[in-house]
């Protein structure tokens, strides 16, 4: 099977199934974490309706999303905070499909994109529990920092310079170019 990342309008069926899938999973770990039970639905479909994603729409964003086959797989968005920094943020790769190299190729996609608009500069924040996604952006290169960002969800904050595409190491034979296809 083949992954594909591509920009997806942030209010597509696609962006919403993907936005309700990565909300429940991250709410319920930490509702179970911190209280001992899964997230209200009341409150998940409140939360889902305010946060839009529309920050994540160009001209200062863009939403991915990672297709293994034709199956929408996983998310990453991409957003300005200043002419040279983005912020990388829902980034989510669905469970059935983790493990296939889906996650640093949507990262990867990502700070191309983030590059697109002019950011020299990567920063993004995530929680204790997600131990996944903090070993995957120490392994991409993503540095522990002070933190950039404030929120009651922000526990670990991470940088990286955004290195431009011409002044690159010259990738591999096997690993993806800039349309970030990937057989696996």
């Amino acid at each position: 099977m083949t992954w594909t990342v591509t920009p997806e309008p942030y209010d597509s069926p696609v962006a919403a199934a993907l936005w309700r899938a990565y909300y429940t999973e991250v709410s319920d770990r930490w509702y179970l974490r911190h209280q001992g039970r899964r997230t209200d639905p009341a409150e998940l479909e409140r939360e889902i309706a305010a946060e839009t994603g529309a920050d994540l729409a160009p001209p200062h964003g863009t939403l991915l999303v990672a297709r293994y086959g034709s199956d929408p797989a996983g998310t990453a968005g991409v957003r300005l905070l200043d002419a040279a920094t983005a912020e990388l943020t829902r980034v989510f790769v669905a469970e059935p499909m983790r493990g296939r190299g889906g996650a640093p190729l949507l990262v990867r996609a990502a700070e191309d994109a983030a590059r697109a608009l002019g950011a020299t500069e990567m920063v993004l924040d995530t929680r204790s529990d997600l131990v996944e996604a903090r070993t995957l952006y120490r392994r991409l290169g993503y540095a522990e920092t002070e933190p950039h960002s404030s929120g009651p969800y922000a526990e670990h904050w991470f940088r990286k310079p955004l290195i431009p595409l011409a002044s690159a190491p010259a990738r591999r034979a096997d690993a993806p170019g800039p349309s970030r296809t990937a057989h696996r």
